[in-house]
């Protein structure tokens, strides 16, 4: 079971790897690199023209590729495909704290650089058509494409890419602006056509082509004609340039996108056998039973199946009896997502690390997985897990190296050097495991949290020790009851409180929780996203450094990992890296699975050898007119 994810904006690290944010490409920059012969780039005067960009190696696909390889080229295109949403929206923005916006908020609007589902880092020019850099990337400038339109017909010029920048810049997400401003120091409109964004000196320049290139571009003319605000919610969206634009609303119940038949991008060899639904279409339920029931009597087509419980049990309804609906499950090579229960580390009960280690020492995977999770599921240890990333064992002399100047400096504890990596605990079959109990409750003693006679632990000062867990998911309940039955064994106060998805929002945005899930989805090349998940400087205005995470180690391990010059430094960063981020314990690690669980109805295809890093289903995948006609004909709808 995953929480589906519970915010609609984008950590600015991760947008350049993906169109838009419904292509479910995982890992944004992977450690392939430009390789001079492969790329057919050209270095003249030590600067690089080229199609495509990556951190370390070689570009997959030269400049004369004629379409993706996992692809069908001859795709056809038409139909409809359907699929939910959790909670509701008030808003289609994105990009501000403001409102809940719509899924898939952010499909109007294209980027000069966009990534592949089958490597995990490269990227290639879009609305451009070429881009420069000389090798050390102090300054990069794209050539936008000509032919590049909004969806009003009007041009993508360069100073709509400035102008876009530059209300990132002002008016963007808080964390937003703080990478932008540290990292960027100009953007300037070289000639219609043509913009160049040149770098602060001093900072790492590996993955700020790829950042800048990542950033959504809108048109100025129509932002300043409607008195646009980037920082306030609305329900009408920019224009864009993307081959979708917004069909119908009903807000917080429906919302459907409708593919542009004048999209100036589509014979785009990037683009070749993408983009194939007419519609797409997302119906909101308030739970996840209502959503399957939804499911079962056709009101939407396709469903990425979460509910480890209902994939077990749940499928045996008349639809999939009689070959309407599909079930399969699909090879995922992408990271896990880093689910997890998190600490708001605001609160003074959870500065003791000793406190954090005894909640999560409660919370019983190994039987959650077998009694809940009919085995569905491997435990997460790593924020890389599911990748040769993931800290194991202890550090090796190269992270070694990394580690001792934080222990010397009195950052880190010295055994950092020697332990293992901590890993997440085990359990026995029981829900209450006796061992981790009595281990529990030694930290909770040392950390000043008695037991009295009532059986409630209280700190010298005579308060209880309290923990909420907030939840909007029903699914979740039975999750989330057994660990607050053991917490409670432990002699903590501890409840789940139910709120809806509005007020999830609100309380998780105003850091107003003890106790949330959350998801901490990492790529191969990790670069600035960092600092939003992680950094000091977002601890208190980031929508996705939600545990308010503090670490002056933490801080600098990123900048390591930001500089990595080679493929060898970064994995040993990275490493270092996922190793401290585990010792703080700020998570309790809850788990993942590598296929994707999917059910829809038999009028749908795609490519036979699917890609690594996306199952792509609304992006590469298609509609099957005939097979469609035939479920409508049978009543399946």
């Amino acid at each position: 079971m995953k929480n589906p994810p519970k915010d609609c904006a984008t950590p600015i690290g991760a947008i350049a790897a993906r169109q838009w944010q419904f292509r479910d490409l995982v890992a944004p920059f992977v450690a392939i690199a430009l390789a001079f012969a492969a790329t057919t780039a050209r270095a003249q005067d030590s600067v690089i023209e080229a199609h495509g960009i990556s951190p370390f190696g070689e570009l997959k696909y030269p400049a004369d590729f004629k379409h993706l390889d996992y692809v069908n080229p001859d795709a056809p295109k038409g139909g409809e495909i359907s699929i939910w949403g959790f909670g509701g929206f008030d808003s289609i923005n994105p990009y501000t704290t403001k409102g809940r916006s719509a899924a898939l908020g952010s499909i109007f609007y294209e980027s000069l650089l966009t990534g592949t589902a089958d490597e995990a880092s490269a990227a290639y020019c879009l609305l451009c058509s070429t881009l420069e850099y000389p090798e050390d990337r102090s300054w990069v400038i794209f050539n936008i494409r000509p032919e590049a339109r909004f969806s009003d017909g009007s041009p993508v010029t360069a100073e709509d890419v400035v102008f876009s920048y530059e209300r990132f810049l002002e008016d963007g997400l808080p964390s937003y602006r703080a990478v932008l401003s540290r990292q960027v120091e100009s953007a300037e409109v070289l000639g219609p056509h043509r913009v160049k964004f040149t770098f602060k000196a001093g900072v790492p320049t590996r993955d700020l082509p790829q950042m800048v290139g990542g950033l959504p571009v809108f048109s100025k003319a129509d932002f300043e004609k409607n008195d646009r605000d980037l920082e306030e919610s609305t329900l009408d969206p920019f224009l864009g340039s993307a081959p979708y634009v917004l069909d119908e609303m009903e807000v917080g119940r429906r919302v459907v996108y409708r593919r542009r038949d004048d999209y100036w991008g589509a014979d785009l060899p990037i683009n070749v056998g993408r983009n194939n639904f007419d519609r797409i279409r997302i119906e909101y339920y308030a739970d996840y039973n209502a959503a399957f029931e939804g499911f079962k009597a056709g009101s939407y087509t396709f469903r990425n199946e979460a509910s480890s419980k209902i994939w077990a049990t749940g499928y045996d309804f008349p639809a999939l009896d009689n070959g309407w609906v599909v079930k399969r499950e699909i090879a995922d090579g992408s990271l896990a997502t880093g689910q997890s229960f998190i600490f708001n580390l605001r609160r003074e009960k959870f500065q003791d690390e000793r406190v954090r280690e005894a909640i999560g020492l409660m919370f019983n995977f190994q039987w959650s997985n077998e009694t809940l999770f009919y085995g569905l599921y491997e435990r997460i240890d790593s924020f890389w897990e599911n990748s040769y990333l993931a800290a194991e064992g202890a550090p090796d002399p190269a992270q070694r190296a990394l580690l001792q100047p934080l222990v010397d400096d009195g950052l880190l504890d010295p055994s950092i050097l020697t332990e293992p990596a901590v890993m997440a605990p085990r359990s026995g079959s029981r829900q209450l495991d006796r061992g981790n109990l009595r281990k529990a409750s030694a930290l909770l003693d040392a950390a000043g949290w008695k037991v009295g006679d009532d059986g409630i632990r209280r700190n010298a000062a005579g308060e209880p020790l309290r923990v909420e867990f907030l939840n909007d998911s029903q699914t979740f309940d039975r999750v989330i009851s057994p660990y607050v039955e053991n917490l409670q064994r432990l002699g903590i106060q501890a409840e789940m409180t139910r709120v809806d998805s509005a007020q999830m929002t609100n309380r998780e945005r105003s850091y107003d929780f003890d106790i949330i899930t959350n998801q901490f989805p990492m790529n191969y090349v990790p670069g600035n996203g960092l600092k939003q998940y992680f950094g000091s400087e977002t601890a208190d205005n980031s929508v996705f450094n939600k545990m308010g995470l503090r670490n002056p180690a933490v801080d600098r391990l990123i900048d390591t990992v930001i500089g990595a010059e080679t493929r060898d430094e970064l994995v040993t960063a990275v490493k270092t890296l996922d190793r401290v981020l585990r010792s703080i314990r700020f998570w309790v690690p809850q788990w993942y699975k590598d296929t994707h669980t999917v059910a829809y109805y038999d009028m749908y295809e795609h490519p036979e050898n699917m890609p690594p890093y996306s199952l792509g289903h609304l992006d590469f995948w298609w509609y099957d007119a005939e097979k469609a006609a035939k479920l409508k004909a049978a009543g399946a709808f």
